[in-house]
Protein backbone atom coordinates (compact mmCIF):
# COMPACT_ATOMS: atom_id res chain seq x y z
CA UNK A 1 0.00 0.00 0.00
CA UNK A 2 1.05 3.31 -1.11
CA UNK A 3 1.64 6.13 1.00
CA UNK A 4 -1.14 8.12 -1.15
CA UNK A 5 -3.44 4.95 -0.49
CA UNK A 6 -3.18 5.06 3.63
CA UNK A 7 -3.44 8.75 3.44
CA UNK A 8 -6.83 8.52 1.57
CA UNK A 9 -8.02 5.64 3.73
CA UNK A 10 -7.14 7.43 6.88
CA UNK A 11 -8.82 10.41 5.63
CA UNK A 12 -12.40 8.50 4.64
CA UNK A 13 -12.01 6.90 8.25
CA UNK A 14 -11.73 10.39 9.92
CA UNK A 15 -14.19 11.57 7.75
CA UNK A 16 -16.60 9.00 8.61
CA UNK A 17 -15.67 9.12 12.84
CA UNK A 18 -16.78 12.63 12.44
CA UNK A 19 -19.90 12.19 10.70
CA UNK A 20 -20.88 9.64 13.76
CA UNK A 21 -20.73 12.32 15.97
CA UNK A 22 -23.22 14.32 14.76
CA UNK A 23 -24.98 11.61 13.59
CA UNK A 24 -28.39 10.85 14.66
CA UNK A 25 -31.70 8.49 14.54
CA UNK A 26 -34.03 9.75 12.25
CA UNK A 27 -36.33 6.36 13.54
CA UNK A 28 -35.94 7.66 17.08
CA UNK A 29 -36.70 11.16 16.08
CA UNK A 30 -40.51 9.81 14.85
CA UNK A 31 -41.29 7.92 18.04
CA UNK A 32 -43.31 11.01 19.33
CA UNK A 33 -45.40 10.83 16.17
CA UNK A 34 -46.18 7.62 16.02
CA UNK A 35 -47.39 7.67 19.97
CA UNK A 36 -49.51 10.40 19.44
CA UNK A 37 -51.54 8.39 16.46
CA UNK A 38 -52.40 5.64 19.77
CA UNK A 39 -56.15 5.71 20.80
CA UNK A 40 -56.63 5.83 24.02
CA UNK A 41 -57.42 3.35 25.82
CA UNK A 42 -55.17 1.34 23.68
CA UNK A 43 -54.93 -1.85 25.31
CA UNK A 44 -53.12 -4.22 23.02
CA UNK A 45 -51.20 -3.11 20.27
CA UNK A 46 -48.61 -4.60 17.34
CA UNK A 47 -45.47 -3.07 16.60
CA UNK A 48 -44.19 -4.22 13.09
CA UNK A 49 -40.67 -4.83 12.41
CA UNK A 50 -39.56 -4.08 15.59
CA UNK A 51 -36.26 -4.31 15.81
CA UNK A 52 -34.30 -4.46 18.83
CA UNK A 53 -37.80 -3.47 20.71
CA UNK A 54 -36.94 0.50 21.59
CA UNK A 55 -40.70 1.58 20.51
CA UNK A 56 -41.96 -1.34 21.62
CA UNK A 57 -40.78 -0.48 25.05
CA UNK A 58 -41.90 3.55 24.81
CA UNK A 59 -45.55 1.42 23.34
CA UNK A 60 -45.29 -0.68 26.69
CA UNK A 61 -45.51 2.29 29.08
CA UNK A 62 -49.13 3.69 27.23
CA UNK A 63 -50.51 0.22 26.87
CA UNK A 64 -51.31 -2.61 28.04
CA UNK A 65 -50.00 -5.55 25.79
CA UNK A 66 -47.66 -5.26 23.07
CA UNK A 67 -46.89 -7.48 20.74
CA UNK A 68 -43.70 -6.64 19.27
CA UNK A 69 -42.53 -8.91 16.14
CA UNK A 70 -39.05 -8.98 13.52
CA UNK A 71 -38.00 -11.58 11.14
CA UNK A 72 -34.77 -11.25 12.18
CA UNK A 73 -34.03 -13.75 15.42
CA UNK A 74 -31.20 -11.49 16.52
CA UNK A 75 -33.57 -8.44 16.70
CA UNK A 76 -36.17 -10.45 18.56
CA UNK A 77 -33.16 -11.54 21.10
CA UNK A 78 -32.10 -8.04 21.63
CA UNK A 79 -35.97 -7.04 22.27
CA UNK A 80 -36.45 -9.96 24.74
CA UNK A 81 -33.68 -8.42 26.68
CA UNK A 82 -35.03 -4.41 26.88
CA UNK A 83 -38.25 -4.93 26.60
CA UNK A 84 -41.00 -5.08 30.09
CA UNK A 85 -42.91 -8.08 31.16
CA UNK A 86 -45.99 -7.12 28.86
CA UNK A 87 -44.12 -6.93 25.93
CA UNK A 88 -44.47 -10.49 24.02
CA UNK A 89 -41.94 -10.41 21.36
CA UNK A 90 -42.46 -13.17 18.55
CA UNK A 91 -40.38 -14.21 15.82
CA UNK A 92 -42.47 -14.02 12.57
CA UNK A 93 -42.61 -12.40 9.00
CA UNK A 94 -45.94 -10.82 8.74
CA UNK A 95 -46.22 -11.73 5.47
CA UNK A 96 -46.22 -15.32 5.55
CA UNK A 97 -46.50 -16.48 9.18
CA UNK A 98 -49.84 -15.64 11.45
CA UNK A 99 -49.92 -12.82 13.34
CA UNK A 100 -49.73 -12.92 17.65
CA UNK A 101 -53.08 -12.03 17.77
CA UNK A 102 -56.09 -10.39 16.22
CA UNK A 103 -58.39 -7.04 17.19
CA UNK A 104 -55.74 -4.83 18.04
CA UNK A 105 -56.59 -1.21 18.96
CA UNK A 106 -52.99 -0.04 17.38
CA UNK A 107 -50.43 -1.53 14.75
CA UNK A 108 -47.34 0.62 14.32
CA UNK A 109 -44.26 0.01 11.84
CA UNK A 110 -40.95 1.67 12.05
CA UNK A 111 -39.09 1.41 8.58
CA UNK A 112 -39.92 -1.98 8.15
CA UNK A 113 -42.76 -1.46 5.55
CA UNK A 114 -40.26 -0.40 2.58
CA UNK A 115 -38.77 -3.96 3.07
CA UNK A 116 -42.48 -5.55 2.18
CA UNK A 117 -44.63 -5.06 -1.07
CA UNK A 118 -47.40 -2.76 0.14
CA UNK A 119 -50.41 -4.65 -1.70
CA UNK A 120 -49.55 -8.21 0.59
CA UNK A 121 -48.48 -6.15 3.72
CA UNK A 122 -51.45 -3.86 4.12
CA UNK A 123 -54.61 -6.17 4.06
CA UNK A 124 -52.66 -8.57 6.38
CA UNK A 125 -52.65 -5.32 8.91
CA UNK A 126 -56.12 -4.05 8.21
CA UNK A 127 -57.23 -7.66 8.71
CA UNK A 128 -55.74 -7.64 12.23
CA UNK A 129 -57.35 -4.47 13.27
CA UNK A 130 -60.31 -4.03 15.33
CA UNK A 131 -63.20 -1.74 13.91
CA UNK A 132 -61.87 1.73 14.70
CA UNK A 133 -58.45 0.91 15.09
CA UNK A 134 -55.35 2.27 14.19
CA UNK A 135 -52.77 1.59 11.66
CA UNK A 136 -49.57 4.12 11.30
CA UNK A 137 -46.74 3.48 10.25
CA UNK A 138 -43.13 5.41 8.63
CA UNK A 139 -41.15 3.87 6.48
CA UNK A 140 -38.47 5.18 3.98
CA UNK A 141 -39.78 6.44 0.56
CA UNK A 142 -37.34 6.43 -2.98
CA UNK A 143 -35.54 9.63 -3.60
CA UNK A 144 -38.36 11.60 -5.80
CA UNK A 145 -36.11 14.28 -6.67
CA UNK A 146 -38.73 15.72 -9.10
CA UNK A 147 -41.25 16.53 -6.89
CA UNK A 148 -39.43 16.52 -3.24
CA UNK A 149 -36.46 18.50 -4.15
CA UNK A 150 -37.04 21.37 -1.64
CA UNK A 151 -37.63 18.87 1.35
CA UNK A 152 -34.38 17.22 0.61
CA UNK A 153 -32.37 20.31 0.32
CA UNK A 154 -34.46 21.21 3.80
CA UNK A 155 -33.87 17.83 5.71
CA UNK A 156 -29.92 18.16 4.57
CA UNK A 157 -29.56 21.25 6.09
CA UNK A 158 -31.55 20.40 9.11
CA UNK A 159 -30.19 16.82 10.15
CA UNK A 160 -26.80 18.74 10.49
CA UNK A 161 -27.79 21.75 12.55
CA UNK A 162 -29.48 18.81 14.79
CA UNK A 163 -26.55 16.79 15.05
CA UNK A 164 -24.45 19.49 16.60
CA UNK A 165 -27.72 20.51 18.58
CA UNK A 166 -27.60 17.10 19.97
CA UNK A 167 -23.22 16.86 19.72
CA UNK A 168 -23.60 19.81 22.26
CA UNK A 169 -26.16 18.52 24.38
CA UNK A 170 -23.56 15.51 25.01
CA UNK A 171 -20.73 17.52 25.55
CA UNK A 172 -22.68 19.36 28.49
CA UNK A 173 -23.24 16.03 30.00
CA UNK A 174 -26.45 15.10 29.09
CA UNK A 175 -27.88 12.29 27.27
CA UNK A 176 -28.21 13.13 23.55
CA UNK A 177 -31.84 12.83 22.13
CA UNK A 178 -32.57 10.49 19.17
CA UNK A 179 -29.35 9.02 19.44
CA UNK A 180 -28.69 5.85 16.92
CA UNK A 181 -29.60 2.32 18.90
CA UNK A 182 -26.87 0.23 19.49
CA UNK A 183 -28.20 -2.82 17.54
CA UNK A 184 -28.18 -0.11 14.48
CA UNK A 185 -25.49 -1.55 12.85
CA UNK A 186 -26.88 -4.98 12.20
CA UNK A 187 -30.12 -4.00 11.33
CA UNK A 188 -31.03 -4.61 7.86
CA UNK A 189 -31.29 -1.71 5.52
CA UNK A 190 -32.99 -0.57 2.18
CA UNK A 191 -30.59 1.86 0.86
CA UNK A 192 -32.79 2.29 -2.40
CA UNK A 193 -36.70 1.70 -1.33
CA UNK A 194 -39.04 0.57 -4.01
CA UNK A 195 -41.51 3.75 -4.03
CA UNK A 196 -41.39 7.15 -4.08
CA UNK A 197 -43.91 9.09 -1.38
CA UNK A 198 -46.15 9.00 -3.98
CA UNK A 199 -46.12 5.92 -5.56
CA UNK A 200 -47.09 4.76 -1.72
CA UNK A 201 -49.76 6.79 -1.54
CA UNK A 202 -51.11 5.18 -5.03
CA UNK A 203 -50.51 1.80 -3.74
CA UNK A 204 -51.98 2.31 -0.47
CA UNK A 205 -54.86 3.73 -1.70
CA UNK A 206 -55.56 0.69 -3.74
CA UNK A 207 -55.57 -1.46 -0.35
CA UNK A 208 -56.66 1.31 2.02
CA UNK A 209 -59.60 3.15 0.96
CA UNK A 210 -59.31 6.56 2.94
CA UNK A 211 -55.49 5.71 4.20
CA UNK A 212 -53.26 8.78 3.82
CA UNK A 213 -49.42 9.07 3.42
CA UNK A 214 -47.38 12.15 3.64
CA UNK A 215 -43.60 13.10 3.22
CA UNK A 216 -41.98 13.86 6.73
CA UNK A 217 -38.84 15.87 6.55
CA UNK A 218 -36.36 13.62 7.70
CA UNK A 219 -36.10 10.96 4.73
CA UNK A 220 -39.91 9.21 5.87
CA UNK A 221 -43.04 9.15 5.07
CA UNK A 222 -46.11 8.31 7.63
CA UNK A 223 -49.21 6.26 6.69
CA UNK A 224 -52.03 5.99 8.45
CA UNK A 225 -55.61 4.56 8.04
CA UNK A 226 -58.48 4.26 10.36
CA UNK A 227 -60.51 1.09 9.95
CA UNK A 228 -63.84 1.79 9.44
CA UNK A 229 -66.34 1.24 12.46
CA UNK A 230 -68.71 -0.71 10.15
CA UNK A 231 -65.77 -3.20 8.90
CA UNK A 232 -66.15 -6.99 9.35
CA UNK A 233 -62.54 -7.63 7.54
Amino acid sequence: MTGRERAEIGGCVRWDSVRAVFDWSHNAYYHRLLLRQLPQPGRRVLDVGCGAGAFAARLAERSEQVDAVDRSADMIEQARRRTPGNVRCVLADVLTDPLPGKDYDAIFSISALHHMPLQDALPVLAAALRPGGVLAAVALPRVDLRHELPVELVAAVGHRLLGAMFFATRLLGRAGPFAKDPAHASMPVVMNPPLTTRQAAREAAAVLPGVRVRRLLFWRYLLTWHKPITSEG
